[in-house]
């Protein structure tokens, strides 16, 4: 596999390996997508509550359980609110 990299993006693989770090481009590539990796397993969770929580929002509305957005609005800032008056305590 090739790949294209920016100016910059090269500058910042040469200078990684210029620091000993890492023996190579490639292992820097490496490293870049292992961390990719560990961060798409730990944001995972939230996306698929994230989902199943727009695919309940999608079943509500087509069952008509409609909100104005203002009152969406009041009850969003309501629940900030009180988050975070829990995160303080």
């Amino acid at each position: 596999m090739n790949i294209s990299l920016t100016g910059e993006l090269e500058k910042l693989v040469r200078r990684k390996v210029e620091s000993g770090r890492y023996s190579s481009a490639n292992e820097v590539i490496l490293a870049g997508l292992q961390l990719l990796e560990q961060e798409d397993k730990r944001m995972e969770p939230g996306f698929a509550a994230l989902r199943t929580q727009v695919q309940e929002g999608i079943k509500q509305a087509e069952r008509g359980e409609l909100v104005d957005g203002e009152e969406a609005v009041v009850r969003v800032k309501r629940r900030a609110a009180a988050k975070r008056r829990r995160a303080r305590v």
